[in-house]
């Protein structure tokens, strides 16, 4: 069987030490911003794309570029980490659908959460968490170490 794979962003956003999460309706887990990657954009523009989608900020990604010339080409922001997710998994074990996931971290200018995307989630439903909530709270664990991750990083760029 053929695996579908999807190339995704997802953003972990930050403002004064903490970072912003919420509830997905259809996973029922707390999860940063993301989304799928649209044909006509590089993964750090849906980054920020999502971002401002679901929170409606404005994102500075903490990514960096590589210092290479190159005459045809020129280096992207690289993401933190890049994932590989199985959304589907199938009961004989096969994996029918994943996402190639390019996990940024970024500085938003405040925690006001306004949606400006169609069927986003409102904005009661973000909660903002400092490393240590996240460590004492109930998430997955990547979850944790990736949020608490982007808050070291982020505020290591001050």
């Amino acid at each position: 069987m053929e695996t579908t794979r999807h190339f995704t962003a997802t953003t972990y956003i930050v403002n004064d030490g903490a970072t912003a999460l919420h509830e997905h309706g259809r996973l029922g887990i707390r999860l940063p911003p993301g989304g799928h990657v649209d044909r006509d954009e590089l993964p750090h523009e849906a980054a920020r794309r999502e971002v401002r989608e679901e929170t409606g900020a404005l994102a500075r990604l903490a990514a960096d570029r590589a210092d290479v010339e190159t005459p045809n080409g020129r280096p992207l922001p690289e993401p933190a980490h890049l994932m590989l997710h199985d959304i589907n998994v199938h009961p004989d074990g096969s994996v029918g659908h994943q996402h190639i996931d390019h996990l940024y971290y970024a500085r938003v200018p405040s925690r006001d959460i306004d949606p400006l995307g169609d069927n986003e989630a409102d904005a009661d439903a973000w909660t903002w968490y400092t490393a240590d909530q996240l460590a004492a709270g109930e998430f997955d664990a990547d979850v944790v170490a990736l949020g608490r991750e982007a808050i070291a990083v982020v505020g290591d760029a001050d």
